[in-house]
C-alpha cells in the first residue's frame, strides 16, 4: 500500500496562494497518477487535478484551471498543488490521491484550505 501525507493547507484572502505537498511512501514503484480532490462542507468530493507519473501529463477542472498548476517531484515520490487567485468558493478539505496499478486507490487525511472574502 502507498500512504499519503499532506501538508500546505491553511487560512488565507481572496486573491492570495497557498501550496500543498503530499508526499507517497510505501509501495511507490509502480505509481501510475497522482491527483488533488477536494470537498467542501456539505458537498460531495470533486475532483481538482491530477498527474501521471510517467510523462507528467496534467489535466485539470474547469473551476480550477488557470489558477492552479500540479507538478511533481519524482525523486521524493511527491505532488504539489500551488494554488493562485483563491476564491472563497475553494475553501473544502483538499485531499491527495494515488493510484497503483495493482494496489489500487490510496488517499490521505485531508488538509483544510479556507479562503476568506
Amino acid at each position: 500500500q502507498v500512504q499519503l501525507v499532506e501538508s500546505g493547507g491553511g487560512l488565507v484572502q481572496a486573491g492570495g496562494f497557498l501550496r500543498l505537498s503530499c508526499a507517497a511512501s510505501g509501495r511507490t514503484f509502480s505509481l501510475h497518477q497522482m491527483a488533488w480532490h477536494r470537498q467542501a462542507p456539505g458537498k460531495e468530493r470533486e475532483f481538482v487535478a491530477a498527474i501521471t507519473w510517467s510523462d507528467g501529463g496534467t489535466v485539470y477542472a474547469d473551476s480550477v484551471k488557470g489558477r492552479f498548476t500540479i507538478s511533481r517531484d519524482n525523486a521524493k515520490n511527491a505532488v504539489n498543488l500551488q494554488m493562485n487567485s483563491l476564491k472563497p468558493e475553494d475553501t473544502a478539505i483538499y485531499y491527495c490521491y494515488a493510484f497503483v496499478p495493482g494496489q489500487g486507490n490510496s488517499w490521505g487525511q485531508g488538509t483544510q484550505v479556507t479562503v476568506s472574502s
